[in-house]
């Protein structure tokens, strides 16, 4: 189960805004989170509670370039999870093989706002908003893919054996 508190953003957020071109020389995710999303909000990264920060957003979340720093930097500073009701279908495949919690749910990236408690059942799909009480469902994800997730990232999952 993940839980936290909801910082809400609106529809195409790109990779250069998650993480600004100039930052990319780095690959370690705590750098990395040190600037995330500072386009759109320079103090994004004080406003994280580390483990305890539900991000949720509008339509094609991720979408630009193909870079994995971009949710390694969501991850480095914090975001336990990212709500969307759409992900671009490269930041899909990074955030899991990085161990990112993604979940596509129209309903309840219209239904969450800034502040809302929220908790995640990631096998079930499950998104509650705490504050209201609502419930919406995403997709779970089939069994490999959770593993991946659980394990935090594809290659944790690969050194385990």
């Amino acid at each position: 189960m993940i839980r936290g508190k909801a910082v809400v953003f609106g529809d195409n957020v790109d990779t250069d805004v998650i993480i600004p071109a100039r930052y990319l020389t780095s690959t370690d995710p705590e750098e990395l989170g040190k600037h995330c999303m500072e386009g759109l909000d320079p103090h994004f990264p004080q406003r994280i509670t580390p483990g305890a920060t539900i991000l949720v957003a509008g339509k094609n979340f991720g979408c630009g370039s193909s870079r994995e720093h971009a949710p390694l930097a969501l991850k480095g500073c914090g975001v336990s999870a990212v709500v969307a009701a759409s992900f671009a279908r490269i930041f899909f495949r990074n955030a899991i093989n990085i161990g990112l919690p993604i979940l596509e749910s129209e309903e309840a990236a219209r239904g969450i706002r800034e502040g809302d408690t929220v908790s995640i059942d990631l096998a079930r799909g499950e998104i509650r908003n705490e504050t209201t009480g609502e419930i919406f469902w995403a997709r779970p994800f089939p069994p490999f893919l959770q593993e991946i997730i659980a394990a935090g990232g594809l290659m944790n999952l690969v050194e385990k054996g």
